[in-house]
């Protein structure tokens, strides 16, 4: 008999891991052995379990989902990580796959989508959102003349370029990152520079514009 794909789930939200677990289980060949509800515990988890494929969500508090994909590649190379996310867009996509991920759907997909994504991404393929997979080939094909200006940001500017988006202020950013308030300002003078904006409003623009955001 074939072994179960095993899956690691973490999202900081208890009613969809529920949801997704019970969905997930209810197909024969896929096993859920284990939730985590931010990060660092989905980390360790990775390390106890060692599943097949991890699904986790981009939006966690602590680390966050970008984060957590780095630490667990960098544990293990050959990890294939699914991100399950609410931020829909290329952008975030891009990112998610450049932090190694091998995974990328929206929460509008649905449960078919995802096992079938859980499936290629567990025999080493790489599985993007139809939808996304396009834009992306695209972006590809203009990558001389479109280049997204956010991708000029270091992972660290572009975690504080989404807190001010959101709202957050210098002290609340260095409260969740765990950095000063004088490091929290030397990046956004950085990330202000390199994106050439003169104001928050504009930042808060460019966000929407690239689905960085919710509105």
């Amino acid at each position: 008999m074939t072994k179960p794909i095993s899956i690691l789930l973490i999202d900081d939200h208890p009613v969809v891991r529920t949801g997704y677990r019970r969905l997930l289980e209810n197909t024969p060949d896929i096993c859920v052995v284990g939730e985590a509800d931010d990060g660092e515990s989905g980390y360790q988890y990775y390390l106890e379990y060692q599943p097949d494929v991890t699904i986790l969500d981009l939006n966690m508090p602590g680390i966050g989902g970008l984060e957590t994909i780095r630490r667990i590649k960098a544990r293990d190379p050959a990890a294939h990580v699914l991100v399950f996310s609410m931020l829909n867009n290329v952008t975030m996509a891009q990112r998610s796959l450049k932090a190694g991920a091998t995974g990328f759907l929206s929460k509008q997909s649905g449960i078919g989508e995802m096992i079938q994504a859980v499936r290629q991404v567990n025999a080493g393929k790489i599985y993007i959102e139809s939808e996304l997979a396009a834009t992306l080939a695209l972006n590809a094909t203009r990558k001389d003349t479109c280049e997204n200006p956010l991708d000029m940001l270091t992972k660290r500017e572009f975690q504080i370029f989404k807190l001010i988006a959101e709202g957050n202020s210098s002290t609340q950013i260095a409260e969740k990152l765990a950095i000063s308030p004088k490091t929290v300002g030397v990046h956004h003078v950085n990330l202000m520079r390199k994106l050439q904006l003169q104001n928050t409003t504009q930042l808060i623009r460019l966000a929407i514009n690239n689905n960085v955001i919710q509105t």
